[in-house]
């Protein structure tokens, strides 16, 4: 029997974006200005629309000076991270 992974909290990543974002009280143009992503990929991955690709979400740590950990770290907000005590 092969045991699956769980399902990645896609939903926790796109509102931390939404987080990110209102609390810095950036719109989109301004975040797209300051990453340099293009405004419609941010309001797919915000609105859930995308799931984005590694380089986008790199580039949104940078921008939004955190850690890749932080962000990619949501994806497992439903469940335990593999490679903690209780896994």
């Amino acid at each position: 029997m092969t045991i699956l992974p769980p399902d990645p909290d896609l939903t926790a990543l796109r509102v931390e974006l939404a987080r990110l974002r209102g609390e810095r009280g950036w719109t989109f143009d301004e975040l797209a200005g300051r990453s340099g992503l293009a405004r419609r990929t941010l309001i797919d991955l915000e609105h859930g629309r995308t799931t984005g690709s590694l380089t986008t979400w790199h580039t949104l740590a940078h921008t939004f000076d955190v850690s890749l950990e932080h962000l990619m770290g949501t994806l497992c907000d439903d469940h335990t991270p593999p490679g903690t005590p209780d896994s």
